[in-house]
């Protein structure tokens, strides 16, 4: 303690070297505690090392190594192994374009912007009900492949070859019942091929693409169609909030509810989701 005649600034003086020795302190605990811990560190890794190893059998050892095929059998299951991981990448592709999916994750999506509802509902659900859609529209196709390419190809009944074309047949003819033939003859027309005189002349190649621009025009026709009830909402909600002075007022907050109870009261999840699927039918 000071004695109290001691003027201010002596005693800011002595309250900092009193800080400083504090902290001085402190340092020199922590060095000493950190200098035991790596003397203890250093000591197990010693003894780690000094130990006797261990026998090579409680390990387990992973190697890779390229040997001599035995026989083309050897060859053609390294092929088909590669084969099914490249399809297993492009699955997802597959699923999107070659199904229905594409018409119905494009119609909910209009209709979600033609109901002004932002994101609600989310993502999430309208792909989830997309997908369970296509299942249950491609259910009968893979049914078909199931049955007559891949079931008689695991019992080798028919090789690799045969089980592709076979497998394509189901999906071409639901590609082709989608098909427009204006989108299908833009693309022979692209490839320099003569007109297919039936379905079975047109390429897989050829196919694919019209399937899938015919699903986009026909997706955007049905949006097209769903906007309609709502822009008629939009445009009357608006005129009446002109016509009343209310021209702050935004008039997408008084449509919502409209609409959303028109959707309610025609039942419009089950006509359109009915519509769709029995547009694939």
């Amino acid at each position: 303690m000071l004695p109290e005649s001691v003027n201010d600034e002596t005693r800011t003086s002595w309250a900092t070297m009193m800080r400083i020795k504090g902290i001085s302190a402190i340092a020199t605990n922590i060095s000493v505690r950190t200098i035991g811990l790596m003397a203890i560190g250093m000591l197990l890794a010693s003894a780690v090392w000094g130990a006797a190893p261990q026998p090579a059998g409680n390990f387990p050892m992973i190697s890779i190594a390229m040997d001599k095929a035995k026989g083309p059998e050897d060859v053609s299951v390294v092929i088909q192994i590669f084969a099914a991981l490249t399809l297993l990448s492009i699955a997802p592709a597959i699923l999107i374009m070659l199904t229905s999916f594409t018409r119905f994750i494009i119609v909910f999506s209009l209709l979600r912007q033609a109901m002004g509802t932002q994101q609600m509902p989310p993502n999430q659900i309208l792909i989830g009900l997309a997908m369970f859609l296509t299942f249950y529209v491609m259910t009968p196709v893979w049914q078909d492949v199931n049955q007559n390419a891949v079931q008689p190809y695991i019992e080798k009944k028919i090789n690799s070859e045969q089980a592709i074309n076979t497998a394509l047949t189901p999906i071409r003819k639901f590609m082709y019942k989608q098909i427009r033939e204006k989108d299908l003859a833009l693309f022979v027309e692209i490839a320099g091929l003569k007109r297919p005189d039936t379905p079975a002349d047109v390429p897989t190649m050829v196919m694919i693409p019209s399937f899938i621009i015919s699903e986009l025009k026909t997706a955007f026709q049905l949006g097209f169609l769903l906007f309609i009830p709502f822009l008629i909402i939009d445009m009357v909600v608006a005129s009446v909030l002109l016509s009343m002075g209310m021209m702050m007022l935004p008039p997408i907050m008084i449509s919502l509810p409209f609409k959303l109870l028109l959707f309610v009261l025609v039942d419009g999840w089950n006509l359109i989701v009915g519509s769709l699927v029995k547009g694939f039918v």
